[in-house]
């Protein structure tokens, strides 16, 4: 499953701009891109973009702040989002088995 930019940006309220910028400034944030060039984001970088947006947003750090945490804390913080998508894969694996008790 991928979203496109405008998807990811809106469900963090932030615009398309910043979201690109955020791209160049964390090489932990690397979209693949399609053919077209459009960027798809995983629900991996989903959750990278989670950590930054906490980081900046919610916690004030400064981009350089932000960059600096996460290149001291690199293997807590790759841990981390590996760990959270386990958790949702978990999750959704568990809704699709109730919704198949559901419908028969």
């Amino acid at each position: 499953m991928f979203y496109n930019i405008g998807e990811a940006a809106e469900m963090f309220g932030l615009s398309v701009a910043q979201l690109r910028n955020w791209e160049k400034e964390f090489d932990i944030l690397k979209p693949r891109k399609n053919n077209k060039g459009n960027r798809q984001f995983t629900p991996q970088d989903i959750e990278v973009i989670k950590l930054i947006h906490n980081l900046v947003k919610e916690q004030g750090l400064t981009l350089e702040g932000a960059k600096k945490y996460l290149k001291e804390n690199k293997s807590v913080v790759v841990k981390d989002v590996r760990k959270q998508l386990v958790k949702n894969t978990d999750i959704a694996e568990r809704l699709r088995t109730v919704k198949k008790k559901l419908i028969q």
